[in-house]
């Protein structure tokens, strides 16, 4: 079994990183701002929930001692600059930082959460800034692998099923069919299953896309 840190352990993708991993008996480090997620379920009381900011390594890089992978989970959809909240710092420096730690550290693996490409009506700086986080990831020394899904629906967000549906009949559109079927949306157990898989399997590195995460995803151990 292997011991994982999931950064944004709260969020949508994390905590079912996060409930996947401690399924199968890992150590599970769930981290994020607020700590431990409003989720009432037994699972819950198996993880390590850390509340600290990514963006402060001081106060949780010491919990990476012993471990085998990190699986980095933080990203926004939409910018707050007047708050500082911006795609370039949550999108991109971000992972840069918990791969700069995780580095530091000796951890094995590092799996960035990455997407397959920029939403309709958001900024360019949503996809340049994962982009240049890829590559800082890939350019490590522990076994970089980048998961990059479509649109990622699942039951804690509640308006993502009906419009994951409105995705997959544009997928079906011909204009628009080639560019939806690339980033066509996958459900969270999916993803974070791949996630999962590529944190504790060796053979798995690299950029992995769409059809790549739901076949590592729906692949049983």
């Amino acid at each position: 079994m292997a011991k994982l840190l999931v950064t944004g352990g709260n969020g949508l993708i994390g905590a079912e990183v996060c409930r996947a991993a401690v399924a199968e008996g890992h150590e599970v480090v769930g981290m994020g701002r607020s700590g431990r997620p409003a989720i009432a379920e037994p699972w819950t009381d198996r993880v390590h929930w850390l509340a600290a900011d990514v963006f402060r390594p001081d106060g949780w890089a010491g919990h990476l001692a012993g471990c085998d992978a990190v699986v980095h989970c933080v990203g926004i959809a939409w910018e707050r600059p007047e708050r500082g909240v911006t795609f370039e710092r949550f999108n991109g420096d971000a992972a840069v930082l918990a791969a700069d730690a995780a580095e530091r550290a000796g951890v094995e693996a590092f799996v960035y959460l990455s997407a397959a490409a920029k939403p309709p009506l958001l900024e360019e700086a949503y996809i340049t800034a994962k982009r240049r986080a890829e590559r800082e990831v890939l350019g490590c020394a522990f076994r970089g692998v980048v998961l990059r899904p479509g649109f990622v629906y699942g039951a804690r967000r509640g308006i993502s099923a009906p419009a994951a549906a409105l995705l997959r009949a544009a997928a079906r559109v011909p204009v628009l069919g080639a560019g939806a079927r690339r980033a066509r949306p996958l459900p969270v157990e999916r993803v974070a299953r791949a996630a999962l898989r590529a944190a504790t399997e060796p053979g798995v590195r690299g950029i992995l896309e769409v059809d790549a995460i739901e076949a590592l995803g729906a692949a049983a151990r």
